[in-house]
């Protein structure tokens, strides 16, 4: 459908999204005090990060990657990034122009209430009947190697893999990602228990259990949890980069740092081959306000930059 010049006495009053300053007060992403408090800071910044790609502020602007990051916060119910993809599918930003999916995502913002997405709506047709791809729990295709599709084999896998999905976007993560270091640690087994008593899912030791609040490790929820909040402390503290947090995880950051990057382990170089294999995107949205970056980050980029430490020719099966 097209308004003409409605659209364009509209477009004066209500104009596209700018990019917002940076968040000031910090408190409530570095100590949340509540689940729900946590949870709305993650969008916040999720939202912050799309609007810095779609109008190039700080980073190269990327139309596609600032749909996918509104996708992924309207997917976990943000209003903002509703009305933001919605805005991006009505102008072709990044993704085809459809009216009808942008018609879909303001009737979502509206409503929660936010007051824009009342407004464009009565100058837009009706909403598309379908769920738009990105908001659908579909299974999640990643492979452990050229054509070895990993399958979600019973009911139970299909259970945890559609929670994850809805799980990790409050922390920021990619739920491609956090299903690739869950099948990766556990194969999808709620109550794995490893010789070095790592438990559950995301193989969570103690340590980190406490860390992160985990109070029943066996419990998948508090263990996706506890998972999802260490990823995305360990995205923050090696600025985004993915290979960096696959080896921590495996090996844990001091060894990352001791070694200025991918430990020499072959466990852990296989583990880091594995998640980049299903995961081939090398860096990943972080926000800077859950920890300092790691003391080494300098020393650390450098000597990955002049001696790349992992052969990715072959893949980890």
């Amino acid at each position: 459908m097209r308004l003409g010049i409605i659209w364009m006495c509209f477009y004066a009053v209500s104009p596209a999204p700018t990019f917002a300053e940076t968040i000031n007060d910090t408190s409530i992403i570095k100590k949340p005090s509540t689940s729900e408090e946590s949870t709305k800071a993650a969008l916040h910044f999720l939202h912050q990060e799309g609007l810095k790609y779609e109008h190039g502020e700080g980073v190269p602007k990327n139309l596609a990657k600032a749909a996918a990051l509104y996708c992924q916060g309207a997917k976990a119910g943000d209003p903002e990034a509703r009305y933001s993809i919605g805005w991006m599918y009505l102008n072709g930003r990044g993704v085809t122009r459809d009216d009808a999916i942008a018609a879909y995502f303001f009737k979502l913002a509206a409503a929660q209430d936010f007051e824009p997405a009342k407004k464009i709506l009565l100058l837009l047709g009706p909403p598309t009947s379908e769920i738009p791809e990105c908001l659908r729990d579909s299974p999640i295709a990643l492979e452990n190697g050229p054509a070895k599709p990993w399958v979600l084999t019973n009911e139970t896998q299909r259970k945890l893999a559609a929670l994850i999905n809805r799980l990790a976007p409050e922390y920021g993560i990619a739920p491609q990602l956090a299903y690739a270091i869950a099948r990766t640690e556990s194969n999808l087994n709620p109550n794995a228990l490893s010789p070095k008593n790592a438990q559950g899912l995301m193989q969570l030791i103690p340590d980190t259990s406490a860390r992160f609040n985990v109070r029943k490790p066996f419990d998948p929820e508090q263990n996706i949890r506890g998972g999802l909040a260490y990823l995305r402390w360990l995205l923050a503290y090696f600025r985004g980069d993915v290979a960096l947090v696959a080896a921590a995880y495996n090996a844990g950051e001091g060894s990352v740092n001791q070694h200025l990057g991918i430990p020499p382990y072959a466990e852990t170089q296989q583990y880091v081959k594995r998640i980049l294999t299903v995961f081939p995107q090398r860096e990943h949205p972080f926000n800077p306000a859950i920890t300092s970056p790691s003391p080494n980050i300098a020393k650390i980029a450098k000597r990955m930059t002049s001696k790349p430490q992992i052969n990715f020719s072959s893949s980890s099966r």
